[in-house]
């Protein structure tokens, strides 16, 4: 019966739908993301491995890709997706039996002489994104030439067709990751040591990829490991798997209950990490690197240069001093840390989010090893952490820091960001907070370096509509005051500070 009724002619017609252009693939400061089932589709995964494969195929004669993926809605399908179409441009592949962290992907790289990896992982972004990061064949973070080779490639791109997964099979091996990763840990701290320190360690899993690595680690001896959040949960319990406040009040308060000396937190695929020490209180990520930098040079005996974010803290360049090495201080993401830890083969890289890398391991972050080196630190130094962290004050003095995130209408981002930064520019203080300004950084937003020492970071996104404004002062007041002064500066509102 046609549409019309009975007799009457349907008033239908066919559309016409207009040829929609393909979504511009651009990545940010590691991988690109996009939303599930908008921009993040089987579609795009196909042409993002097609440009990776082309790139591998430049690099080698014989590629060789290292495929992985977190605990994402269908990470290891879309997995198997970017497989298959490396295997039809003739890469290999071995792909992992389960969900892992981008690090041991990036070490798999290096032991397994790989072209690169692919990693679908949206890391600690909400549950509704998914994306991939790519790793060389140095297991770092890709630096930029890398990613506009990649962009470049991708984007030249039209549909990708589906591969006959039967027939590209033969160039996909499924591979288990663990031992020869658990064996690289191995080399960096003494496990022996920690299993049989007797400490009684948390990990807050997040619902990430993490799960069950610290506790195959530190497992076997008289080191207890218990796991929070260890399940596979695609909506991640109802929050962001970041290891940062509000994300991790059940970790706190598990903490707070007693009985354990360190919780290790991990974000959604392992590469970030946190640290609540035995009283309960969090840790916050410069603190965590300063510590760090303690532990490697004053127990462990180690010396070279330190790298580190602009957004990173003072406390290093403080310590640096007293060790008497030099910090270089890159733009924000790990893909400057890598490329400068390798130029002058520095001790360790460290950025705000939450993410450091160590000599003699891969030049990208490891959540899982900076678990282990508190450990390590807590068992050497035979002191809780909480005295761990009072000794460091002592040595640098009193550091508070805050973050605020600030969001912006989509539609008028570009035109708001533009306005602000050519505010700033044309407009620059002399002192903020009644403090004088020393010098000016502006090559990744806005830095004021204060004549007391203090600073506070202006950056906006290129890849969401967020302006963050950051600040490290002696004290809390001190960050409130330099916050707000940018802030009226710039004409923005803030929300609830990060990281405080």
């Amino acid at each position: 019966m046609p549409f019309g009724g009975p007799g009457k002619p349907s008033t239908c017609r066919p559309v016409t739908l207009k040829a929609v252009p393909l979504p511009e693939i651009k990545f940010g400061t590691d991988g690109w993301r996009g939303v599930m089932a908008d921009d993040f589709t089987y579609a795009s995964v196909r042409r993002v491995a097609q440009g990776m494969a082309e790139y591998m195929r430049s690099r080698s004669k014989d590629p060789l890709a290292v495929v992985g993926y977190d605990c994402r809605f269908a990470s290891e399908e879309f997995a198997r997706t970017a497989a298959d179409v490396f295997g039809a441009n003739g890469v290999r592949s071995l792909i992992f039996d389960r969900p892992s962290p981008t690090q041991v992907a990036s070490w798999t790289v290096i032991d397994r002489k790989a072209t690169g990896a692919a990693v679908i992982t949206a890391s600690h972004n909400p549950w509704l994104f998914n994306g991939v990061k790519y790793k060389p064949e140095t297991g770092s973070s890709a630096d930029s030439s890398v990613i506009g080779e990649l962009e470049k490639r991708i984007n030249a791109l039209g549909e990708i067709e589906r591969p006959d997964r039967e027939k590209v099979s033969e160039f996909v091996s499924v591979y288990d990751p663990r031992a020869a990763y658990y064996e690289q840990i191995g080399r960096m701290v003494e496990l022996p040591r920690l299993r049989d320190a007797g400490l009684r360690v948390v990990h807050e899993c997040m619902h990430g990829s993490g799960y069950g690595y610290v506790a195959e680690l530190l497992g076997g001896g008289r080191t207890t490991v218990t796991q929070l959040h260890s399940d596979r949960n695609p909506f991640f319990g109802g929050l962001n798997p970041e290891p940062i406040p509000p994300n991790i009040d059940e970790a706190i308060a598990v903490m707070k209950g007693g009985g354990h000396d360190l919780c290790i937190l991990t974000d959604g695929d392992a590469d970030r990490v946190g640290i609540i020490d035995e009283t309960g209180r969090f840790i916050n990520q410069l603190q965590v690197f300063a510590l760090l930098v303690l532990h490697l040079f004053d127990v462990l005996g180690m010396r070279g240069p330190i790298v580190k974010t602009v957004n990173m803290t003072a406390m290093v360049e403080q310590l640096a001093k007293q060790f008497n090495t030099e910090v270089y201080e890159v733009q924000v993401g790990f893909k400057y840390v890598a490329p400068k830890m390798m130029e002058t083969n520095a001790v360790i890289g460290g950025e705000e989010s939450g993410g450091f890398g160590v000599r003699g391991h891969i030049p990208e972050r490891d959540g899982i090893l900076i678990g282990m080196l508190f450990a390590d630190m807590i068992v050497r130094r035979g002191k809780p952490l909480s005295e761990i962290l009072r000794d460091l004050e002592q040595r640098v003095g009193p550091h508070a820091y805050a973050r605020h995130d600030i969001h912006l209408q989509r539609e008028t981002y570009d035109r708001d960001r533009k306005r602000i930064t050519e505010q700033l520019a044309n407009h620059q203080p002399k002192e903020i907070a009644g403090v004088k300004v020393a010098r000016i950084r502006s090559d990744d937003g806005f830095k004021f370096y204060l004549e007391d020492g203090s600073w506070v970071l202006f950056r906006t996104s290129g890849t969401e509509a967020l302006v963050r404004i950051y600040s490290e002062a002696p004290d809390a007041a001190a960050v409130e005051a330099r916050l707000k002064a940018i802030e009226e500066i710039v004409g923005l509102k803030r929300e609830a500070p990060v990281h405080a």
